[in-house]
């Protein structure tokens, strides 16, 4: 299941220029990271709330494709964000996690936290979709 996650993963030039990661797979989960840089920032410094949501939808996505049949891909139908915190630190990680698994379609939650520099970790999004096997 990792290899097939990690092949479409690799597939993705918009994760791959964020330097985003695969940090877990497991069935119906998948945690994804990427670090925070100047160049994803906002004016304030924080983490973009942009760079939160292409995070927190790919790992939705990717653990709805972990519950699909061998040969699918995933498309995202709707995302909703609530965006509960800055994201005021150096990495965020997405917790995608399949909450319903249908035929035709999924339904995700993703937790989007941030690290700061001293290790600490804290909440800065809650997003909620729907996916479809393409």
């Amino acid at each position: 299941m990792r290899d097939r996650i990690a092949k479409s993963f690799h597939k993705q030039g918009f994760m791959r220029s964020l330097d985003a990661r695969i940090d877990s797979v497991t069935a119906g989960r998948v945690t994804l990271s990427v670090p925070v840089v100047p160049a994803t920032s906002q004016q304030h410094g924080f983490a973009h709330a942009g760079l939160t949501f292409a995070l927190g939808d790919s790992a939705s996505g990717y653990a709805a494709l972990s519950q699909m049949p061998e040969g699918s891909e995933v498309m995202t139908v709707e995302m909703k964000i609530n965006l509960i915190a800055p994201a005021d630190g150096v990495r965020l990680w997405a917790h995608g996690e399949v909450v319903k698994p249908g035929r035709r379609l999924v339904i995700t939650r993703c937790t989007v936290e941030v690290e700061r520099a001293d290790g600490s970790r804290r909440d800065v999004a809650l997003l909620q979709g729907t996916m479809i096997p393409v």
